[in-house]
């Protein structure tokens, strides 16, 4: 049996080449199922290829808002964590501060600010963006912008206008090094996607000086 069955390989594509780009098959159809504050789900009729034609296909999306994170670096090279718990998996998950886009028009560094601050009680004086993400392009159209800040002020409790309810009730902030923190993620003890990729692509962002990292404002396509 060939392995490689259905499987396309092209010797006119290299390593320039590789790099995501906007494209939309044509749906034939879209109806809704559900539609939530944070998120709805969608059934597309997509027409796909299928030998030398096309098929439709039955795809299911789930419609997200969206998200920042944010990677907060402090002059000891330790990285701010804070433990959250999560319905959906059950579990208690050590994070970065986040939050949705939920605000129209809100500039995404603006909500980055917010969340530090109202999330883990910080400022920053540096922001970069770190790296840009789909959470799980097979099923959602979420996205998610992580932020590195830097140059990091704490801010006493008094000046934080926010009360933290439900999840945000009770969340314990921790930092940890961030060779610790890579650790961390090899082995298994952390699992939220925004930390996992946060800590990993400033780790690789440091080895050469953060000199590769896009502007605060940078745009995402």
């Amino acid at each position: 049996m060939n392995s490689a069955r259905g499987r396309r390989v092209s010797g006119d594509l290299g390593v320039d080449d590789v790099r995501d780009r906007p494209e939309r098959w044509t749906v034939l159809e879209s109806s809704g199922a559900f539609r939530g504050p944070v998120f709805g789900v969608r059934r597309d009729r997509v027409e796909m290829p299928r030998g030398d034609g096309t098929e439709p296909v039955g795809r299911d999306v789930v419609e997200h808002l969206g998200a920042v994170g944010v990677l907060a670096l402090d002059d000891r090279d330790r990285v701010l964590l804070l433990r959250q718990y999560r319905h959906p998996v059950g579990r208690l998950l050590w994070e970065p501060p986040a939050g949705l886009r939920d605000v129209d028009g809100e500039p995404l560094h603006r909500l980055a600010e917010r969340e530090l601050l109202e999330e883990a009680g910080y400022r920053a004086g540096r922001w970069d963006t770190l790296v840009d993400v789909y959470t799980s392009p097979g099923m959602a159209d979420e996205r998610v912008r992580i932020f590195l800040a830097r140059d990091l002020t704490e801010v006493p409790a008094d000046e934080i206008d926010f009360e933290r309810v439900h999840e945000e009730a009770d969340m314990p902030v921790v930092w940890v090094p961030l060779e610790e923190a890579v650790r961390k993620v090899f082995a298994g003890e952390l699992h939220n996607m925004i930390a996992c990729m946060g800590v990993l692509a400033a780790r690789a962002a440091r080895a050469n000086g953060f000199r590769d990292l896009r502007a605060v404002d940078a745009p995402e396509d």
